[in-house]
């Protein structure tokens, strides 16, 4: 069994900044990448970010040149740094991670954080 724990959401102004944070925790072989997504209220859950494990990245077109994905893998831990947030960004968060465990290859989802932008 994994889990990802995230942190970091809470309260930002228009044009501030905001780090999340999703720690995995677990036993598994390897995992294969991770993101964050996000769902705002009335809208679908939709990609943010996303980091292979070979080192890849990809963004919304929404976030590019704002946000940042990155991991550290001897806290088994991956960060998006959101930079000039908008109030657009306003949403829940949710980590997620596609790994190789015991049980085969999973899909996993963290419980969601909540970044609220206002001024």
């Amino acid at each position: 069994q994994v889990q990802l724990v995230e942190s970091g959401g809470g309260l930002v102004q228009p044009g501030g900044s905001l780090r999340l944070s999703c720690a995995a925790s677990g036993i598994w072989f390897s995992i294969y990448a991770m993101g964050w997504y996000r769902q705002a209220p009335g809208k679908q859950r939709e990609l943010v970010a996303a980091l292979t494990s070979g080192g890849s990245t990809n963004y919304a077109d929404s976030v590019k040149g704002r946000f940042t994905i990155y991991r550290d893998n001897g806290k088994n831990t991956v960060y998006l740094q959101m930079n000039s947030v908008k109030p657009e960004d306003a949403a829940v968060y949710y980590c997620n991670a596609d790994i190789s465990e015991p049980r085969g290859r999973r899909d996993y989802w963290g419980q969601g954080t909540q970044v609220t932008v206002s001024s």
